[in-house]
């Protein structure tokens, strides 16, 4: 995959297979209660299920276990203050090789915590994006490591696209694909899976308002950068890439953008309703559909749940009452 964006169904298909004995295959799971909330068909693809509790795993492991015996001996190395660092970490584990993790210095205990549990090593720097490029540019001069980009990286992007590919072979007919974007990996990934093995489907993403860079963007067509995104949904803060953006503007059908209050109401009606743990970003899209932001009667839609990486000590509403 040499060339941006050429990403083809064989690179997705090598993907699953390469990743296949390290992943969990998550379960789809169904609630007639939203069913009839929506007039729908509404199948979760649970990703909070995944291996270090998010779709990242898939990305990361493709990318590791698509390097030379040479790269891995000198590692792999990224900034990342979420899942993405804690997927790398558990990926190069793997392999017996080290991961660099420049994380900044107000990140989440809890996800610090759990990229030193997976035997990252962190190197701390300031909360600015300079702050966190520069460190890493000098990791990777010190140390040789290869960049492993959060999103922006084709072998991340086939990774992340197995999530969709899943669900579209375990329930056929789909009519919506839907996915949360922030940097585009998982978006791009799963439109591309639906371009290829779902060519009747249509990708809907949805992303806050309050950092609808990715629907700026997509709406003018031309690259917005994300400035200044103040969002509960802190896995969604990113811009988007030279790679993931001409994909997106390529295969998705639309780009919806939701409230705060609504990404934590519909957060915790997941929680509820199916009984299981997603963090905000992953609530995003069914906050979309409890807004009524888009039309599904009638229809066979697939959600992908990115994660389930919440910090217990610091629900949104707890904190809000």
């Amino acid at each position: 995959m040499n060339d941006a964006g050429k990403i083809t169904s064989l690179h997705i298909l090598d993907a699953a297979s390469r990743i296949a004995p390290h992943i969990n295959k998550t379960p789809v799971l169904t609630s007639q209660t939203i069913n009839r909330l929506l007039n729908a068909e509404i199948f979760f693809k649970c990703e909070n299920f995944q291996k270090v509790g998010a779709f990242k795993a898939r990305g990361a492991t493709n990318a590791v276990l698509s390097m030379n015996k040479e790269q891995l001996l000198r590692g792999v190395a990224t900034h990342s203050s979420g899942n993405h660092a804690q997927a790398l970490s558990w990926a190069a584990s793997l392999v017996n090789t080290r991961a660099y993790i420049v994380m900044p210095e107000n990140s989440s205990k809890v996800k610090v915590a759990a990229v030193k549990d997976y035997g990252g090593i962190i190197t701390f720097c300031e909360p600015t994006l300079i702050a966190r490029e520069t460190t890493l540019d000098r990791i990777l001069q010190e140390t040789g490591a290869t960049e492993i980009h959060p999103y922006n990286n084709e072998q991340i992007i086939a990774g992340q696209a197995t999530a969709a590919l899943e669900l579209i072979r375990e329930i056929p007919g789909l009519d919506i694909v839907m996915a949360p974007v922030g940097g585009g990996g998982l978006l791009s990934g799963t439109s591309l899976s639906v371009k290829y093995f779902l060519p009747n489907g249509k990708v809907i993403a949805v992303e806050p308002e309050q950092a609808n860079d990715a629907y700026l963007s997509f709406t003018s067509g031309n690259f917005i950068p994300s400035l200044n995104p103040d969002t509960i949904a802190d896995g969604l803060r990113t811009s988007l890439g030279s790679i993931t953006f001409p994909i997106i503007l390529a295969h998705v059908y639309q780009i919806l953008t939701v409230s705060e209050e609504s990404i934590v109401r519909s957060m915790r009606y997941l929680w509820e309703r199916l009984k299981i743990v997603v963090e905000t970003s992953s609530a995003v899209p069914f906050a979309a559909l409890a807004e009524g932001k888009a039309d599904v009667t009638g229809k066979r839609i697939g959600i992908i749940i990115s994660g389930g990486n919440a910090d217990l000590d610091d629900l949104p509403w707890i904190k809000n009452e």
